[in-house]
């Protein structure tokens, strides 16, 4: 069984040639690079291989054309469907960096122990991510910082933050 994680959702189709609008996960383009192999999982949980032929930035959106995949009908189908890519397939991470995918989903908690929620997801602002948590109908924002996130263990599915004072 592969180890298929999301790197993006196809958000549209520009021009009539296939070419999806993509909306990526990843601040890295590597995933689409050309030659790259991807699946794509509809909104049925089908899932289809494809192979990447071109990708490049377009506004805040990735244009990714796929071989096989040439004229805007079949395209439009897979509006709505996920990108994704093999785990091994993924570069190495340096020390204390992270994906996004690694993330989602830990428990967070104070340096004091107490329990904020799950952290559901991010958001790119720009200077810092900001990880979105949260308990029940209460949410918490936490700045992506390293003087704000003090310890991340993936192996219990924990993080801890020291949030700023009016957090």
């Amino acid at each position: 069984m592969r180890d298929l994680i999301p790197a993006g959702d196809i958000v549209g189709v520009h021009g009539v040639k296939g070419v999806l609008k993509v909306r990526s996960r990843w601040i890295s383009g590597s995933v689409f690079a050309a030659g790259s192999q991807v699946s794509i999982r509809d909104g049925q949980g089908r899932t289809a291989d494809y192979t990447i032929q071109w990708a490049k930035p377009h506004k805040h959106l990735l244009l990714v054309c796929l071989e096989g995949l040439a004229q805007r009908e079949p395209a439009e189908e897979l509006v709505g469907a996920q990108i994704l890519t093999e785990r091994t397939a993924l570069p190495e991470t340096e020390e204390g960096e992270y994906y996004w995918f690694e993330l989602i989903g830990l428990s967070v908690y104070t340096t004091e122990g107490n329990y904020l929620g799950t952290l559901e997801h991010i958001l790119a602002t720009g200077s810092n991510d900001v990880y979105v948590v949260r308990d029940g109908s209460r949410e918490t924002l936490v700045p992506a910082l390293e003087s704000v996130v003090r310890e991340i263990d993936r192996s219990r599915k924990t993080m801890q933050v020291d949030l700023p004072e009016g957090l």
